[in-house]
């Protein structure tokens, strides 16, 4: 008697495609690349590689060149030698998602930093998420409350939008996002901490969120010390955890510090796998993967859920043509510039308003919010303009009554945009001072 159903699968196994190898032998370490032959797998598929002495790392498919694949480790690859087994462990990167992410801190593979259990989330998705047809997304209708009067104010942000926080170091980027994390009204709040020093971990999970802010956000910690494949797993972690809370209908604030650290470690992949450089040593490879990332924040579909995305990006050497600050203006609904000139003077937060802008606050306000908004800025600027010449005496007054105006609400406008780090206020408030500074009726 024919068993059939034996007969359809022995078939059926003979018409597919023979399955890739699953076992490989390391042939090469070169700096960060590590290259396997006789294993076949696509890129982005976890690896375990062991060494002679039972010593075993983890490792992640970066590119290929015929049958060799290459691979970065996820830790230091000590105790691996020629010859060591190369075993797949994964097909895809993929994230295990769900509320029970909400008050931990976790690394890019989603395991534990706060040294509790692992999440046992239900919900399993690709690291790199979901697109949304740009047609399906909801307008920026609404406006986003932050807390920080300069912002509110004079660069009025809304939900969905996404900006940048753009200085040098040791500027005060890292004290305005945590400012904005504390005072910004948000179902979900999704911090991204991407190649930074690991001290300021902690730091910023117990002065910047405490114990309230923390029940309501969910930490991905990938410090300076760490592999960069685990840095970049890390900053789509944070988007694809992000994207998960939007898609339930919540407005999640997700802040990212930075983005810079983000294109260092695809540049150091890009270059282990031999990438041309091309500006500063950036391959192209960075130029794509950013407004990549950048896109997958915003307003969901038909306006359900939104993505408010803040991430910092570095201006190395203070250079505002940077070529990942340039990108990161182009591809971003707005920035806001730091000053070091502002910090030197213990102007805090040191937002200079020369060149920070919101792409979107002229559809959030009022016309004559934005009229007074414009005015402000205005004024400021002509002082800031004409300040050398005003401090030594070179100006004479009357020549021109905007400046004179500027000149004499100097001090209230210097005090207004001045903020303690631990004092937020709401906007409407903001909007009062705004008009009673400026002589507008209320």
């Amino acid at each position: 008697m024919i068993d059939f159903a034996s007969e359809v699968a022995r078939s059926i196994a003979q018409t597919r495609p023979p399955r890739p190898e699953r076992c490989g032998t390391l042939v090469r370490l070169v700096g960060l690349r590590m290259e396997a032959r006789g294993i076949m797998s696509s890129v982005g598929s976890s690896c375990e590689i062991l060494g002679q002495d039972g010593h075993k790392i983890e490792a992640e498919v970066v590119g290929f060149n015929d049958k060799t694949l290459y691979l970065m480790p996820l830790t230091e690859p000590v105790g691996i030698g020629p010859g060591a087994s190369v075993r797949l462990a994964a097909n895809l990167g993929t994230a295990c998602l769900g509320p029970e992410l909400l008050g931990r801190v976790i690394d890019g593979r989603g395991e534990p930093l706060d040294g509790k259990p692992k999440p046992a989330c239900k919900s399993r998705l690709s690291l790199l998420g979901l697109p949304i047809n740009p047609m399906e997304r909801g307008p920026i209708d609404s406006v986003l409350d932050v807390g920080v009067k300069a912002i509110n104010g004079l660069l009025t942000l809304g939900r969905g939008q996404r900006v940048g926080l753009i200085a040098g170091s040791g500027v005060g980027k890292s004290v305005l996002l945590g400012m904005m994390t504390r005072f910004t009204k948000a179902d979900v709040v999704v911090i991204g901490l991407i190649g930074e020093r690991g001290r300021e971990v902690q730091a910023f999970i117990q002065e910047s969120l405490g114990e309230e802010g923390l029940a309501k956000s969910v930490v991905v910690a990938a410090p300076a010390n760490v592999s960069p494949v685990l840095r970049l797993k890390a900053a789509h972690m944070t988007h694809v955890i992000a994207e998960y809370f939007r898609d339930q209908g919540l407005n999640v604030l997700m802040l990212v510090d930075s983005l810079t650290r983000v294109a260092h470690a695809q540049r150091e992949i890009g270059l282990a796998i031999g990438e041309p450089p091309t500006a500063k040593g950036y391959p192209p490879s960075v130029f794509a993967l950013l407004p990549n990332l950048i896109e997958r924040a915003g307003v969901g579909r038909h306006g359900h859920g939104s993505i408010t995305a803040i991430y910092t990006v570095l201006a190395e050497g203070d250079d505002a043509n940077d070529p990942i600050v340039d990108i990161a203006r182009a591809s971003l609904d707005g920035q806001v510039m730091l000053s070091r000139k502002l910090a030197d003077a213990a102007h805090y937060p040191a937002i200079d308003l020369n060149g920070s802008i919101s792409r979107v606050m002229q559809t959030l306000l009022p016309p004559e919010d934005m009229k007074l908004a414009n005015k402000f800025r205005r004024m400021w600027s002509l002082y800031q303009q004409n300040q050398d010449l005003i401090q030594v005496g070179a100006y004479e007054a009357g020549s021109n009554p905007t400046l004179d105006e500027a000149i004499r609400l100097r001090e209230e406008m210097d005090t207004f945009l001045r903020q303690d780090m631990h004092e937020g206020q709401e906007e409407e408030i903001t909007r009062h001072e705004i008009r009673s500074l400026l002589g507008a009726p209320s």
